[in-house]
């Protein structure tokens, strides 16, 4: 967990043990990284997923995305890394698990918005 020095000084004076601090940064790093495996399992096991995201030249309410692949890593508590689908891809900037079916990433240029994929266009 990424805590700026002043941050860490008023939790230090606030009583706060460095090994306290420690152990909530350990902590931020192991959900963000079972996330990132979550987030890449839910794309790895599907062929095509539907998004609630805008697309200009889709008239669908929610459109389907070939999936190519998911390639996250985490970077502190932070998920990052790339989504690529069958003729474009985008880097994603944060993402959660919202259920088995369906899941939100933040995406960066050129989206630059939360999206939700799911398994089934009436998940979104």
């Amino acid at each position: 967990m990424s805590l700026d020095p002043r941050v860490r000084r008023a939790l230090r004076d606030a009583g706060v043990s460095e090994e306290t601090l420690r152990e909530a940064a350990d902590a931020a790093t192991a959900d963000a990284e079972r996330t990132a495996e979550q987030l890449e399992s839910f794309f790895e096991d599907r062929e095509v997923v539907y998004s609630d995201m805008d697309l200009t030249h889709s008239s669908d309410e929610y459109p389907e995305h070939a999936v190519e692949y998911a390639d996250l890593f985490t970077h502190s508590e932070d998920v990052r890394g790339w989504l690529r689908f069958d003729s474009w891809g985008v880097y994603v900037e944060g993402g959660r698990v919202l259920s088995d079916e369906v899941v939100e990433l933040t995406l960066g240029p050129t989206i630059h918005e939360r999206v939700r994929f799911a398994t089934a266009r009436e998940e979104l």
